[in-house]
């Protein structure tokens, strides 16, 4: 199986690449949709604003290409963000609108950014997730000041209790799946779930 990293100039590429060789799939980095066409299956990376992302996809002509994708897509930290409507980072700005919601910073929290582990709480559970083998431990890592608002409770899978703000963790609607946290720095149940998802890829269940 291969997996396409699409690399638009803002994400961690390295540190994904890496989780996903460890799953044994290949794994192909590039911004060239050509080259992407011949991967099974998406990872759409993101580190840095929101606006900043969306411009960068516009340069390199990826929107359409992510928006009309029949493939499954996996979206990590800001790559889950850019699926939402639009975003109040730095100024409002259109998104992928793939998810219902906007992305708004953080209120009447002690401290911004969300940093360090949190327990996710599954709300329901996808088919590319198995609910018998589910660890019991299910803390992973976030890193962000800003966090999905406004959502469709039914593209809900799991969410983070911050601050009593509930942070969307895991979000899925069709072939599209976003995770706010990072799972390639998520310790043992990152790792489960980064499996599971590519699994459900194999399987033809994301």
């Amino acid at each position: 199986m291969k997996i396409g990293v699409i690399d638009y100039g803002m994400g961690n590429l390295f540190s994904v690449e890496q989780a996903l060789k460890r799953l044994d799939v290949r794994v192909i980095v590039s911004s060239d949709i050509e080259q992407l066409e011949a991967a099974d299956a998406y990872v759409l990376p993101g580190v840095g604003a929101f606006p900043d992302a969306m411009k960068r996809l516009e340069e390199t002509g990826l929107i359409d290409f992510i928006k009309t994708t029949k493939k499954p897509l996996l979206g990590i930290c800001l790559g889950m963000q850019l699926m939402f409507e639009e975003s109040d980072e730095v100024s409002q700005t259109k998104g992928l609108g793939i998810f219902k919601g906007r992305i708004q910073r953080f209120t009447d929290v002690t401290r911004i950014p969300h940093m360090g582990w949190n327990e996710l709480k599954l709300n329901q559970t996808p088919a590319w997730l198995n609910k018998e083998d589910l660890p019991q431990e299910r803390h992973v890592y976030f890193v962000h000041s800003y966090y999905a608002s406004g959502i469709d409770d039914m593209e809900l899978i799991a969410s983070a209790d911050y601050e009593h703000v509930q942070v969307p963790g895991i979000v899925a609607k069709d072939n599209y799946t976003g995770m706010q946290f990072h799972p390639e720095k998520s310790g043992p149940f990152g790792v489960y779930l980064l499996t599971a998802w590519t699994q459900g890829v194999k399987e033809g269940v994301c």
